[in-house]
């Protein structure tokens, strides 16, 4: 926007006083002037007077058109009775109120008070203009020139409304972006959430049941001790590795050269149920069918989701043995984790852990089942596609 329109745009009174001013000095000489062979009406002070009032009319353009243009029309038809030839010299303030009429007002009001100016002034101009003034003058040039700021006038209003349309659909478009944006971080807060929490629960559950069996085994048997506490400083350093990764991942930068470290998948089940049976807890893992690969998606979900089952087994099952069971069947890897528990304080049936498994499953279609045996113990079954977004089909024939 240039420094001109800026003025204009602060100060609309003083632009609305200098376009009267301007208004009325391109009618004063109308008032006095004839056309052609035919003079002006004697009682020039008419013309003169009903331009002004006309003019000073235009002032309240902004706030009260119709009424601005009620004067003006009223104003000209009083000139043509009066026996004034209507050029557009007389006719420039009703031309000026006729526009900012449609411009500011809907399209019936602006129709109907043009048309009503249109009537009366070339009535009045047949009626009362000069007698030797051909009737093309007294009709066609009074109705063109107020029919062409009308139109004018109008198309200011499409532009404007087209233009508010346009800045309302790029206001929507952006508040739909930033919700967008902030649905997205709130998914990746609870991606992150849940990473840690199977990260830490594990490997703590997993570090404490390491440590309490290495104190048992102190005293009476002092080498399967030192092992337990080997195998717990492999455990909190694999806890270390892992939360570091997860939480680096809330200030990893976008640049390509930035480190990733890959996600768990089920070829590191075997460590994982290692580091079990270094606790104290025999895990024993049985597969069925041929396995096939799987997304990563599903490789994470299927490994979170068996490493989450075993640290509530080691935490609350009270038992020495889990089974872990892998099932491929045409498409879907169904995995289950079974303990025969029958301590007092047996694996809970909600929770946190659950929560976090059943939502897993979900995010990539599959469907988890947890409870309590009728033998005893507790089972968590979950099946997973192993495609969880299907490949469109090949429809070429």
């Amino acid at each position: 926007m240039t420094t001109w329109q800026r003025y204009l745009r602060r100060h609309p009174r003083g632009v609305d006083t200098t376009v009267a001013l301007v208004l009325f000095i391109v009618a004063f000489p109308g008032s006095f002037a004839g056309v052609d062979h035919l003079a002006a009406p004697s009682h020039r002070w008419i013309g003169v007077l009903l331009a002004g009032i006309s003019c000073a009319a235009l002032l309240w353009h902004r706030t009260r058109p119709v009424r601005v243009t009620g004067i003006a029309v009223l104003c000209a038809t009083g000139m043509a009775l009066a026996g004034y030839v209507m050029t557009v010299l007389l006719l420039a303030p009703l031309m000026a109120a006729l526009h900012s009429l449609a411009e500011r007002t809907d399209r019936g009001t602006s129709r109907n008070l043009t048309l009503a100016a249109v009537a009366l002034v070339v009535g009045g101009s047949v009626m009362g203009g000069p007698a030797g003034e051909s009737l093309a003058l007294k009709v066609i040039g009074p109705a063109a020139y107020l029919l062409l700021p009308a139109a004018l006038g109008a198309n200011a209003r499409f532009r404007t409304a087209y233009l508010k349309s346009v800045r309302a659909r790029a206001e929507y478009a952006e508040r739909n972006r930033e919700e967008e944006a902030r649905h997205r971080v709130a998914e990746e807060r609870m991606r992150i959430a849940r990473e840690l929490h199977d990260v830490s629960a594990h490997h703590l559950a997993l570090a404490n049941a390491q440590a309490t069996t290495a104190a048992l085994l102190i005293r009476s048997h002092p080498e399967q001790a030192e092992k337990m506490v080997t195998a717990l400083g492999e455990t909190t350093t694999a806890a270390l590795r892992e939360m570091k990764a997860t939480v680096g991942l809330l200030r990893r930068s976008d640049t390509p050269d930035a480190p990733l470290q890959p996600a768990p998948d089920l070829a590191q089940l075997p460590a994982l149920l290692d580091a079990h049976s270094a606790s104290g807890l025999a895990v024993t893992l049985t597969t069925y069918g041929e396995p096939r690969p799987l997304t990563p998606g599903v490789e994470l979900t299927a490994y979170r989701i068996a490493q989450e089952a075993l640290t509530n087994v080691a935490k609350h099952a009270h038992t020495s043995t889990a089974e872990v069971t892998l099932t491929y069947v045409h498409d879907r890897l169904t995995i289950s984790v079974i303990d025969r528990g029958t301590g007092p304080v047996s694996t809970p049936v909600t929770g946190y852990g659950l929560i976090g498994m059943r939502e897993r499953a979900l995010s990539v279609g599959g469907q988890l089942h947890a409870g309590r045996r009728p033998a005893g113990g507790f089972e968590v079954t979950v099946e997973l596609p192993l495609y969880p977004h299907p490949p469109a089909e090949d429809n070429t024939p």
